[in-house]
């Protein structure tokens, strides 16, 4: 025994670091500060792009002891030095997690506690919480009460969710698989073609339905295919539209999908991951009309609340279809089981252990209340308008006119138009070359990052506004970036 308690000892002695006494908790959270309120204050005189990797030895895990002042040195250097600034207001490429303040604030007090929510009796303040965060947003989306959520990691697990119930509901499986149709669009996110992968469905028919000339589904085509599909004794049985698509922010006609699904008896999923907080202004509300007509709708408060990377959310109707897929209980798990409790997240979720992701969107939301979100939404949409009227002055060609704020533009090679169809293909190769080029400089300079993507062949720049810092003074400032780049490549 005296052996032992030695051990123990010893043991409990080594491994009293893991908890720093106050004056220590003290010193490190006063370098965090520190480190924080510099990098705050100083972001908009740095890069949005480093065309750099990192030094891997320098964050390669060893068994040495390192000072929080040399670690923050080395994440500063190697991490937020490298690759895309996503906190940086001139990330304005792919679509920008937020980062606000207030969310930092609350993952620190989440991580201290340590909360559980996965299970109300485990952690009923945390599952309230987000329960609640889920009551607003089914209000918001005119969803029933009776509707069912979860806060998700991101849009990627929210459309997993939501199409595993669709799967699930339907009944498609075994030899069933095959003769199963699912009807999407082109611009759908590519996270959907994974989900449907890993949930069995791969082998099922995949019908992308054409595109109109602001890239929205074709409502009409859709139902066409429908007809032609159940008339050759296939099983149609989900449609997927989008609530702002990532390469060019279209809004699907979500009403006349609607209908659609109702007359055929499809489940109607909504991927509104990007673009459906917009549904919070007054200038595109009106757009996301049928929107309540879902099943099921994904959402990122991570984009659209500009919360930080982590949290999405998946809201769907159909409560048994959901519990069909992820409720299972297990015999070390019957004390936390009472059906007069409130709904488990654990239960609608193929996540168990879960971060308490929701206190970074309560905290924020209950602090600011919620006219700065809606005001920052409408401002991106007006900083949209104001860069493509700038880019037209300057010579460029832009895209439809957009829904939301992502949209493209090119440079154009020539404006001859009246070329015949030879002719046309061959300045599009060349106008794409060009582009292509003017992009290289545009991430050569680096202060604001820009993406690109391919439409019809196409190549295109993308202009994708939704950091809550872009203001107008980031426009300005890649305006002027790429005033000089267009000089370069033209030079």
């Amino acid at each position: 025994m005296a052996e032992l308690l030695k051990k123990l000892a010893d043991l409990e002695k080594l491994s009293a670091p893991l908890e720093p006494n106050q004056d220590e908790r003290a010193h490190y959270f006063q370098q965090v500060k520190n480190w924080s309120d510099h990098y705050i204050a100083n972001i908009d005189k740095i890069d949005s792009f480093y065309d750099k990797l990192p030094d891997t030895s320098k964050l390669s895990i060893d068994e040495k002891q390192h000072s929080i002042e040399e670690l923050l040195d080395i994440y500063h250097t190697e991490v937020t030095e490298t690759g895309i600034v996503p906190s940086h207001g001139g990330h304005i490429g792919y679509i920008p997690g937020g980062g606000i303040y207030l969310s930092a604030i609350a993952d620190y007090i989440a991580d201290v506690s340590n909360e559980y929510a996965g299970m109300f009796y485990g952690g009923p303040g945390a599952v309230t919480i987000e329960n609640e965060l889920i009551n607003w947003m089914k209000g918001v989306f005119r969803f029933p009460e009776s509707a069912v959520g979860n806060l998700t990691s991101g849009g990627s697990i929210a459309n997993l969710i939501a199409l595993t119930a669709a799967r699930d509901f339907h009944g498609v499986k075994n030899e069933k698989v095959t003769s199963s149709v699912i009807y999407l669009s082109e611009q759908v996110h590519h996270c959907t073609q994974k989900a449907l992968r890993i949930i069995g469905l791969e082998d099922a028919i995949i019908r992308y339905i054409p595109l109109d000339e602001k890239w929205r589904m074709d409502a009409t085509i859709l139902e066409q295919t429908i007809k032609q599909d159940k008339a050759e004794g296939l099983y149609p049985f989900v449609v997927l539209a989008s609530a702002g698509t990532t390469d060019t922010g279209a809004i699907d006609p979500l009403k006349a999908i609607g209908k659609i699904a109702q007359q055929h008896n499809l489940w109607y999923h909504i991927d509104g991951a990007y673009g459906g907080f917009f549904i919070l202004t007054d200038r595109a509300k009106d757009e996301f009309e049928g929107i309540e007509m879902a099943d099921s709708l994904c959402i990122d408060p991570h984009k659209g609340l500009f919360l930080p990377y982590g949290l999405g959310a998946v809201l769907i109707k159909n409560k048994e279809a959901l519990f069909h897929s992820h409720h299972y209980t297990a015999n070390y798990m019957q004390d936390a089981l009472n059906e007069d409790w409130p709904l488990n997240p654990a239960d609608v979720s193929p996540e168990l252990t879960k971060h308490f992701r929701g206190l970074r969107m309560w905290l924020p939301l209950k602090v600011h209340g919620l006219a700065p979100f809606k005001a920052c939404l409408e401002e991106k949409l007006y900083l949209t308008d104001y860069f493509r009227e700038e880019l037209v002055k300057r010579g460029f060609k832009v895209g439809p006119e957009p829904d939301l704020s992502v949209s493209y533009f090119w440079f154009p090679v020539t404006e001859n138009e009246n070329q015949n169809q030879n002719e046309n293909e061959n300045q599009n190769e060349s106008e794409s070359e060009f582009n292509e080029r003017l992009m290289d400089e545009i991430h050569k300079d680096g202060r604001i990052f820009l993406s690109s993507t391919r439409l019809n062949g196409k190549y295109v720049i993308r202009m994708a506004i939704l950091s809550f810092r872009t203001k107008k003074h980031t426009i300005d400032t890649c305006l002027e970036m790429i005033d000089r780049c267009l000089e370069r490549v033209r030079n």
